[in-house]
């Protein structure tokens, strides 16, 4: 018990920030939430589209928003200002989701999605920026953990609350769909009291490695090993097509989705917080592992009885890796161009989601689902090799970020 107390510590005091920027991700995810594990039964049966198209449309927009968060971060390092981007993001997600209800085609869900996912590429690094500037080294990893957990929480909340409605109004996706703009709305309220941060704090001393106005080679190299990974990690929405193919019922797909979340939320905070205490590339390698694991289960096994385990399981990946992998981009980034690094960080993360969601879909149309599945785990541990080379010491130099854990 002694050795645990000494590993997890007390939890830190997060500022008042931090937790309304938590809670309207909460109510954006209860509300985007609702839709996303629905959206694949209803571009397949109701509209007539197929995986490819699920492949396009999300892949698409994850590569749209991953630009634009390049741009928005950039912005908001120039014009020292991050919250009216993310003001400004989340009003226009909120306005566009509900607008799903009128499509009729595959076409018009992709238009929504990528009005949706503009929002999210306004607001994303402006928002992460936002939230380093709030914590210090030796909380950011529990910072951002804390922020995915409640963005899993609101995962958990949106589905449940989609079967419920689906389980009195069947079929009525549309309804369901209109309906998400109410927590939206207050997702949007409660980021109004939040007080914007400077851009460009002042830091404890620049780090030489780095070259004035550079994010440098250590990050570039991160960024590098990230976009590897993120080739062989496509959309979650073909996990949720996976399950559907081996029997599990259309009314009990949000509940698993919302029981994934339910890992994911109790796990991030824990993950971000041991990252805080030891080594953040030792608790990312061991998440990307589970990943290779779960893809790897999910090519071998064809029955819900095993995929089902393992897709909950897949909760865990997230939980390590998530907050940890942010709170690497404040370690390594300057601190006057964190919006810049949290932008190019998205953007690797897009870019690699549309073409690997675009691999994923061609490969399962020409070889099955086992093959595509097997990629992907493939890709994991190939980047998990690589990331065992990397130098993820904090740019910051005090005693407590030259601690060699935090590698």
């Amino acid at each position: 018990m002694a050795r645990l107390t000494r590993l997890f510590g007390n939890r830190p005091r997060l500022p008042r920030p931090v937790w309304l920027v938590s809670w309207t991700s909460f109510f954006t995810d209860t509300a985007s939430e609702a839709v996303y594990p629905i959206m694949p039964l209803y571009l397949t049966r109701t509209l007539g589209g197929t995986a490819m198209a699920i492949g396009v449309i999300e892949g698409a927009a994850e590569a749209l928003n991953s630009v634009l968060k390049i741009v928005s971060g950039r912005l908001s390092d120039r014009w020292s200002a991050r919250k009216p981007f993310v003001i400004a993001g989340y009003a226009l997600s909120t306005a566009a989701r509900p607008m799903v209800a009128l499509a009729t085609s595959w076409l018009h869900v992709l238009a929504v999605r990528l009005t949706d996912r503009v929002g999210k590429g306004v607001r994303s690094a402006p928002r992460d920026a936002l939230l380093a500037s709030w914590a210090d080294p030796a909380t950011r990893g529990y910072v951002f953990g804390l922020h995915r957990s409640m963005d899993h929480a609101g995962a958990i909340v949106g589905p449940l609350l989609a079967s419920a409605f689906l389980w009195f109004y069947p079929e009525q996706y549309r309804t369901l769909f209109a309906l998400t703009i109410i927590p939206g709305m207050i997702a949007v309220a409660l980021l109004l009291p939040v007080p914007d941060a400077p851009a460009r704090e002042e830091t404890a001393g620049p780090d030489p490695r780095v070259a004035p106005g550079q994010l440098g080679q250590r990050f570039t190299r991160y960024l590098t090993v990230l976009f590897l990974f993120s080739l062989g990690n496509s959309t979650d929405a073909f996990l949720l097509l996976r399950l559907s193919d081996v029997g599990v019922g259309a009314a009990w797909i949000p509940v698993a989705w919302a029981a994934l979340h339910v890992v994911k939320a109790l796990v991030s905070p824990v993950g971000g917080h041991l990252s805080d205490r030891m080594s953040r590339r030792t608790l990312i390698a061991a998440g990307w592992l589970v990943y290779a694991a779960v893809y790897g289960g999910f090519a071998l096994a064809s029955s819900a009885a095993t995929l089902v385990p393992l897709f909950l399981a897949y909760g865990v990946y997230y939980g390590l890796t998530e907050g940890v992998e942010k709170a690497v981009v404040a370690d390594l980034a300057p601190s006057g161009h964190r919006g810049a690094a949290f932008g190019a960080y998205h953007a690797v993360l897009g870019i690699g989601a549309l073409a690997a969601s675009l691999v994923f879909a061609a490969v399962w149309k020409a070889a099955g689902a086992p093959a595509a599945f097997a990629l992907g785990a493939a890709l994991a541990l190939v980047s998990c090799a690589c990331l065992s080379s990397l130098d993820l010491s904090p740019i910051m130099k005090t005693s407590h970020e030259e601690n060699p854990r935090h590698q």
